[in-house]
Formats: structure tokens, sequence, C-alpha cells
């Protein structure tokens, strides 16, 4: 097996070689078509009429196969389409681009060539070429085309090498883009207004998370990067727009796992005169289209179970979820003691400061979430962990808020708002309270939020939903660095 440096150092000297006969990386060719678009116009052509035809074409692309022979060669050109087989003779090229391409030439490659089609006798659609001329010299060995990067990791830190070389991840950010299109087509049909909102907030809000932190030097003011839009977002539904969202970058000081990377990406929408009951109607029909436009069906694959968006999706309160699993009675998860005797008998370390919903909340994360695999709205959240959902009328220890669950992760998150501005202003008290206490993903008090809600915000739901996840799960990928082009890793030591 060649050594990684010496091949490194050979491709070195063939750039020398190419710099001593004139320039090494070219910027005057100009291509007029995509490998892709020809097998599509003459996919039915066939030899005699290919060679009637003579049809020239131009393109660019990058080597990914290379056949070498005496005076006649193969290569595969792949550009952003799809790919192509080349066949070039010194004859046609001439000595200096043909011993260009031999000796200078390797996997990996940028190249410009422009020829006519053919077929060859194996039936393959091939451009025979006139002109072959590198672009760029590839200075890195070349992934094996048929096993790519088998490192993980390896794939994620260079994850333009893992572009080249995996069909699999070129597909899963070309969805990925596709999933963020359909989403805004979605909610431009029903009037929504897209907008942008501050990434950099001088009170961290709109979500219970750990901020980070940085510094503005000309105001000599530390700014915290946004958890969450949400704030922003309603401060303009009191302005009157009444259907608003943002795809969104935020930023999260918290651990990283299959599901979580401290930045991530966001849909979150808003709408006046509406509640969290119209936005789970809502959420059924985005997942079913978005499951028909992207995969084809509204029946997927995810990690090895079909999961279908055409099907009523189930439905139960926090309570009914963690009761059924734990096999208690629903009322008895009304009282504090049996909830911490719970997390003692599923062996669940519990904060002492935790108080009912606190509690219920973690047997629901610790017992519950993993298994729901089917689509399931989670509903009544308790107030305790909800300090911006609008408590329900029946029962004020819970909210008119849900979560929407698929392949036992949490998708969306939504709730009819929070507009009486001094409920608002005692739940932000009892955040900072719990700041003050040492928890630090609680919320500040946000003193102009209060003054934008005593302008008045008309009844109003709004939801968040995770990109990221999103793409996971339509593209059947179980860990989120698979969906993310440049996950966050530990740096290297030098």
């Amino acid at each position: 097996m060649t050594d990684v440096r010496d091949e490194h150092a050979g491709r070195l000297q063939k750039l020398d070689a190419l710099r001593a006969e004139g320039e090494a990386y070219v910027n005057a060719f100009e291509r007029d078509t995509l490998a892709n678009d020809l097998h599509e116009a003459y996919a039915e052509a066939s030899k005699e009429q290919l060679a009637e035809q003579a049809v020239a074409a131009k393109l660019a692309g990058r080597i990914v196969l290379r056949r070498v022979m005496g005076k006649a060669s193969f290569f595969t050109l792949r550009d952003v389409s799809g790919e192509i087989q080349c066949y070039l003779r010194r004859d046609d090229i001439g000595s200096s681009s043909y011993d260009a391409f031999r000796n200078h030439g390797d996997l990996g490659d940028i190249v410009g060539v422009a020829g006519t089609l053919m077929r060859t006798n194996k039936g393959e659609l091939t451009l025979e070429l006139n002109e072959f001329l590198i672009l760029a010299k590839s200075l890195q060995p070349f992934p094996d085309k048929f096993h790519g990067i088998e490192d993980q990791e390896l794939r994620y830190r260079r994850r333009y090498v893992d572009l080249i070389a995996n069909e699999n991840s070129r597909i899963i950010f070309r969805k990925r883009a596709e999933v963020i299109r359909e989403l805004r087509r979605f909610l431009d049909e029903r009037g929504y207004l897209e907008v942008e909102t501050p990434m950099m907030h001088p009170i961290p809000g709109g979500a219970v998370a750990r901020p980070f932190i940085t510094h503005h030097n000309a105001f000599d003011t530390d700014l915290f990067l946004r958890v969450a839009p949400e704030l922003y977002l309603k401060r303009l539904v009191v302005g009157g727009y009444e259907r608003v969202y943002e795809i969104n970058r935020n930023f999260r000081n918290e651990g990283i796992s299959t599901k979580h990377n401290p930045e991530f990406t966001m849909l979150e929408f808003y709408e006046a005169y509406s509640t969290y009951e119209d936005l789970i109607e809502m959420t059924v029909e985005m997942m079913r289209e978005l499951a028909q436009e992207i995969c084809g069906s509204t029946i997927i694959e995810y990690d090895g179970r079909q999961v279908d968006f055409a099907a009523p999706p189930r439905r139960l309160t926090m309570q009914q979820a963690v009761a059924e699993t734990c096999e208690v009675d629903h009322d008895e998860l009304k009282d504090v003691d049996q909830l911490r005797e719970l997390t003692k008998v599923h062996d669940i370390a519990a904060d002492g400061a935790l108080g009912w919903g606190g509690l219920l909340n973690l047997l629901f994360e610790t017992l519950v979430e993993e298994h729901l695999v089917e689509p399931t709205f989670i509903t009544h959240h308790p107030a305790e962990i909800s300090p911006l959902a609008r408590a329900n009328e029946d029962d004020g220890d819970v909210t008119d808020r849900f979560e929407y669950y698929v392949g036992g992760r949490e998708i969306a998150n939504g709730f009819s708002e929070l507009n009486d501005p001094e409920d608002q202003a005692a739940r932000f008290r009892d955040q900072v309270r719990k700041l003050e206490a040492g928890d630090r993903e609680a919320m500040h008090f946000d003193s102009d939020y209060i003054t934008a809600l005593e302008y008045g915000m008309p009844p109003s739901a709004g939801e968040g939903v995770g990109i990221d996840r999103l793409v996971m799960l339509l593209t059947n990928s179980t860990t989120i660095r698979e969906v993310i082009l440049f996950p966050l890793l530990r740096q290297l030591s030098s």
C-alpha cells in the first residue's frame, strides 16, 4: 500500500511539472453543459444516431475513475449533476494534452474537457475528447471510490472529502435543501411572512437553555447568541404581523449527542387568532406533505421501522404517557411524593429542587420519549417547565402545549402563547429565582418583552420545528452529524 505522505509528495512533483509547462490553475475554461443533461437528452440515442448528429459538448468536473492504457484511455468525470465516461486518444487531443493526463493526472483532479458524444460497444454514453485540460491539481490522496471514508469522525471533520466520496452524503444534503424549500412553500402558501430577527441578544430568552456569551467591544457589553427567536417573533405579532416565520440558527451551550449539536437550525412560526389545537392539525398536514414530496410516500422507513404520516397520530397528555409507561394510575401522578418515589423505583437521579412539573418531565424524558416511534403528540406540559405557554383553563398546573414525537425524538414544540403581561412577568420572576439558585438554563427577566405584551398581543399560537431532526427523519439518518454539513467536533491536539 502506498504511503499517504509518499503519494502527496508524488502529486506535488506532478504539480511542479504542470507549473513548468504553463499555468497550473487555469481559470479560463467555460463549460456549456452538465453530465446529467447529456444523459437525459441522449438516453435513447443509438450509436449510429450519435455518430450522425456529432453532438459537441464542453464539461468540467472531477476525475473519479481512471483507466490508463497506451495511446488511448478512459476516465469518469463527475460534476454537480452526475457522471459521464470520457474517452481520449493521443491522436485526437495531441501528445502534450495526452501526456498531461497520463503523466501528471490523478484521481481527484479538476479538469475541463470538450468532445463529441458517442456510444461504446458496451452501450455506455461517452464523450470522445478533442480537448483535455487540468484546471486544478488535487494534491491529497483520493478516497476509494467503492469504500469511501470508513472513519466516521473523519467524514465529519473533512466533509468536503465525504461529499466527494459518498453519494449518500450528497443525497442527504440535497434533500435537506429540499426540506427547507418545501417548508417555505408550505408557509408562504398560507399567508405567512418570512422575517429575520437578531442572532445576538442583550437578554437570552425564548427557551429554557444555557446560552453562549460574547462581547461587543464598541458598546462594551456582553451579548448572548440566541437560544431561540421566539420573543422577537412575538414582538412582531404585537406589531401587527399576524403570521410570521423564521428559519434560523440557534445556539445552546449544552452537550453533544446523536440528537444535539450546539449550533442548530429551527423553523419557528407564529399565528394570531390561533390555538395550539390549530397548530396540531397544521403539523399533521405539514408532515404528510413533506413526506410525500421528499420521500415520494407518506410511509417512510426510519431506523428499521415504518412510519406512516397519513394515519391519525396518537395523542396523550404527559401524565397519561408516564402513567401508561410506569403502569400506575393517572391520578397518582398529581402527587409530588409519588413522582419522587417513581424516580427512585426506576433508578433516576432527581434534583431535590425539582417540583411536580420538573419531576413529571424527568420521568417522561427518561422513560417514555425514546419509545414514541409512531407520530405522537404529547400535550398538557406542566406550567413549571413552560414559562411562555398559556395555562390550561381547566387545570392551571399544565399548559396548552404540545410536543410532536417521531422515531423516539422530539421534532416540534408548540403552544398557545401566554399574552397576559402580568402572568408572564410573574413567570419571568420565577425563572430569575431559579437562575439565581444556580440553574444556568433558566430565563432572564425581559422587561421590554413585558412592555410589548402591555401594548396587547392578540391570542396566538406558535411552534418550533427542529430542521436537523426533521432531515434526520426524512433521510433515515440516526445521528444529527449526518445531516449537518460541518458539525461541532472536539478540537484535535496539535
